[in-house]
């Protein structure tokens, strides 16, 4: 296994490595996985890949990666010890590391999974969005620009758009646990240590502090108000018109 600190020092090495990775890919088109331009991939010898997935051009699976039947790993993508089990759609440009996607999970394009997370069963992490030790159940959706960090998400739960679990207090991390089923709006902070009970909804530019019950509304943010001609008349008063 290549790493950042094991890499090959000399060309020997480097010319070895990359005889080995030629010989796994081989191998591996042998056995039945599709590689579309092998040439341009770089595999590990140590990775294993079940007959009748497919690997796109330029994709890195470094390790002990494992790629389950029917999976597709989609140009640019670099993933390093993890195991993508049946039926997983890596799409373009996606970093993943030290992690498990479960059957029919969907992440990308330019999602980063760092190292502890389980991405569950048809859940799906959108573009943008980084998780770290997350738990993501059955069919969780959490579609763009999200930081999912020191998370359990409860299955068939919607993240909006840019929510972030403020995990680190400065000095230590700390928890957030969301339960099943639940709404999370758009642009929603939650300072963990928090939970978020299930079937409960957090509207959208909420910062949550506090635990919120099963099946309830919070919503944390000031109050809108409108003062009408407010812009037509600070506009007369430096003679803009």
């Amino acid at each position: 296994m290549t790493t950042a600190k094991n890499l090959p020092s000399t060309v020997s090495e480097l010319n070895q490595l990359e005889q080995q990775r030629r010989a796994a890919a081989e191998r591996l088109l042998a056995a039945g996985v599709l590689i579309q331009r092998p040439e341009t991939c770089i595999i590990d010898p140590e990775v294993e890949i079940a007959a009748g997935a497919l690997i796109e051009p330029y994709v890195q699976l470094l390790g002990h990666t494992r790629v389950g039947p029917g999976s597709r790993i989609r140009s640019f993508t670099v993933i390093e010890n993890c195991t993508l089990e049946a039926g997983v759609l890596v799409r373009q440009s996606c970093v993943l590391e030290d992690s498990v996607l479960a059957n029919g999970a969907q992440v990308g394009p330019f999602a980063r999974i760092r190292p502890g997370s389980e991405i569950g069963e048809n859940a799906h992490v959108g573009n943008f969005v980084e998780t770290k030790k997350a738990r993501l159940g059955k069919s969780v959706k959490a579609g763009h620009l999200t930081y999912l960090g020191d998370v359990e998400i409860g299955e068939g739960t919607n993240i909006g758009a840019g929510t972030i679990t403020c995990n680190y207090d400065g000095v230590h991390k700390h928890k957030t646990l969301i339960g099943k089923d639940a709404f999370i709006g758009s642009d929603s902070t939650l300072v963990a240590p928090v939970t978020v009970g299930d079937g409960a909804y957090i509207g959208a530019g909420s910062c949550i502090t506090k635990d919120v019950a099963p099946g309830a509304l919070a919503v944390a943010r000031s109050r809108q108000f409108v003062k009408e001609g407010w812009a037509e008349a600070r506009r007369a008063s430096r003679g803009i018109k």
